[in-house]
């Protein structure tokens, strides 16, 4: 089986998985998801589905809980969607490349302000530096 044909059918799993759990999930688990992308194997019986949730650690953990528990359902509307030989088997996992990206961020900007504190500390030393005599008289 050719490389494109698993991109376009793990393309057509994102979409089909990801329009589901938009509009007919009912999980109250499930809430704050984003389908990030999906990775199908090579004889088309497993696929994983990678996602993103906004908020913290336990509602992340719900959020796959529920997921998980949902997989034969979404499963099912991949088989009435699209005509393939085997429906493939749901695993999902969280993609932490967000909450990396947000961390990355936050150290840049720590980094920033301390390269801005030190240039300014700097600035103050040249001022307090200046001899006396560069004062005018009168």
């Amino acid at each position: 089986m050719s490389s494109r044909r698993l991109l376009k059918a793990a393309e057509a799993i994102r979409e089909v998985v990801a329009q589901a759990i938009l509009t007919e999930l009912r999980d109250p688990r499930v809430k704050d998801v984003t389908v990030v992308g999906v990775s199908v194997s090579p004889d088309m019986r497993e696929a994983k589905v990678a996602v993103s949730v906004m908020g913290d650690e336990k509602q992340q953990t719900l959020s796959l809980r529920g997921l998980q528990n949902s997989a034969g359902f979404l499963q099912s509307k991949i088989a009435q969607r699209i005509d393939t030989r085997y429906t493939p088997r749901l695993q999902f996992s969280l993609d932490k490349g967000q909450h990396n990206a947000m961390v990355v961020g936050e150290l840049l900007a720590k980094i920033r302000r301390e390269q801005q504190d030190d240039s300014d500390d700097d600035g103050a030393d040249d001022v307090d530096t200046l001899p006396s005599d560069d004062q005018p008289t009168s």
